[in-house]
């Protein structure tokens, strides 16, 4: 099985980009990396750069199975952060989340800390895989139990609070697969920043399964979050990959 993928990103109602991601090709697949700054301009940015690349780099060189791989590599992340903070007050407290995926042959591992959502898109069907590490679920399980109205649970100011981040320091929270997830051809997951929430996951589903390219999904999901306007709106990028349909 093929795969082929696309980025885009967009800086949303900021003045500048803290978002990462980038894509290599491996032995079987592709590995996918996204990381969300955080930390201000210079040390977000300088946060997600450097927690992505050494994310890649580490995975690519990594002996062992796939999870294994993808521990190693989120843990040499982590180290890259607090190597390049050392010594450079004006990039103390500076961190990211990361969602790291390993493609191939036809299946999928991944690994996450943060809220950046990893989206499997099947036919006009979405799920999301890995954990929210914000405190987004928490304050819907409150909703869900009554102890506070859905709507002020969708605008609670701390939705957006984060419970674990790479900070080069020990990880609070860690999601990873247990087990290789099948992939089927057609199939098409998406890695994205916090940005996509603004984008209910039913229209993420319906724009991804109408593009007939990784491109152009990826260009509709940073269109859609422009038309719905928000005054603050966070920096958005997603990675799309798709898996091929078998010719034969």
């Amino acid at each position: 099985m093929a795969f082929v993928h696309a980025i885009r990103a967009d800086r949303g109602a900021r003045s500048y980009q803290e978002d990462a991601a980038a894509v290599r090709a491996h032995a079987g697949g592709l590995a996918a990396v996204l990381a969300d700054g955080m930390g201000g301009h210079a040390g977000g940015a300088v946060a997600s750069e450097v927690a992505s690349a050494g994310f890649l780099d580490a995975f690519l060189a990594a002996p062992g199975d796939e999870r294994t791989r993808l521990a190693e590599a989120l843990d040499l992340a982590n180290a890259a952060i607090a190597e390049r903070a050392a010594g450079q007050p004006e990039l103390r407290g500076m961190g990211c989340t990361l969602v790291g995926a390993s493609f191939g042959p036809a299946s999928l591992d991944w690994i996450s800390v943060g809220d950046s959502p990893l989206y499997l898109v099947r036919g006009g069907d979405i799920h999301r895989l890995n954990e929210d590490h914000s405190l987004a679920p928490e304050i819907d399980r409150l909703a869900a139990l009554g102890r506070m109205s859905w709507e002020t649970a969708k605008v609670h100011p701390r939705r957006h609070v984060l419970r674990a981040a790479l900070m080069g320091s020990e990880i609070e929270l860690i999601d990873a697969s247990q087990t290789a997830l099948a992939l089927q051809p057609g199939d098409v997951v998406v890695l994205a920043s916090d940005g996509i929430h603004t984008v209910p996951e039913a229209e993420i589903a319906r724009l991804v399964a109408a593009a007939e390219t990784p491109d152009a999904a990826a260009e509709a999901l940073i269109a859609a979050v422009a038309v719905v306007g928000d005054p603050h709106q966070d920096n958005t990028t997603v990675v799309v990959v798709r898996l091929l349909h078998d010719p034969s």
